[in-house]
């Protein structure tokens, strides 16, 4: 229904994104904006009988607006990055996936995990942000010690559990103290026992190393 749009659109000469009525119209001054955006609702009213959201719509810098979950910053040039709102609500879902009193096995919680993460990434792929990644990646490990270190419970457990990971005896009930798990699951000594070989061979994957797969291919 909009292509309308696009053709009038081309026809100014203006840059311009579309996907679907989500619409981001790209000029060289404030003013020109307050202009294009009156032009532009005019011609939505009058052709074709549209009505714009004045709540969604508005005039600001390219890095201060978001598109599909995307926004730009400046370093070197114009770059696009992951919006804000679209990193929370990230966030917001893996700490549902990894609630510490959740139930079921390890193995689903992961699966779970990984089949969100790599569609996530898969779809931001397009970001200029290895190094938000490799934050995730790193928050995400210890979202999931967490989880396991709250399912070991008892002081005893989490020792035994400690030493078959390969932390010596004496080393590892210096980690079975009472701490809050997500305290805990940023000490050294469950760092070191729930390491990232330890999450590799679980099967948890890498939102960095799909990053990087995805950008090189």
């Amino acid at each position: 229904m909009l292509d309308d749009l696009d053709k009038e659109l081309e026809q100014r000469g203006l840059r311009f994104v579309r996907y679907a009525d989500d619409c981001n119209i790209y000029v060289a001054s404030e003013r020109a904006a307050e202009r294009v955006m009156t032009s532009v609702k005019r011609f939505l009213a009058e052709k074709l009988s549209l009505k714009v959201n004045e709540r969604k719509s508005a005039i600001d810098r390219p890095w201060k607006l978001k598109f599909l979950g995307f926004s730009f910053y400046k370093r070197k040039g114009i770059r696009v990055r992951v919006a804000p709102k679209a990193l929370d609500r990230f966030r917001d879902k893996v700490r549902r996936l990894t609630k510490r009193t959740r139930q079921g096995k390890l193995a689903q919680v992961i699966q779970e995990v990984n089949q969100y993460t790599m569609g996530w990434i898969g779809y931001f792929r397009l970001s200029d942000a290895r190094s938000l990644f490799e934050a995730l990646d790193e928050w995400l490990r210890r979202r999931m010690r967490q989880l396991v270190w709250k399912r070991w419970k008892r002081g005893k457990t989490r020792w035994r559990e400690l030493v078959k990971l390969g932390i010596p005896a004496k080393v590892a009930g210096l980690g079975a103290v009472q701490d809050g798990p997500w305290r805990m699951a940023q000490s050294a000594i469950v760092c070191w026992g729930l390491n990232n070989a330890f999450w590799q061979k679980q099967g948890l994957r890498s939102i960095t190393e799909r990053y990087i797969q995805l950008r090189s291919a």
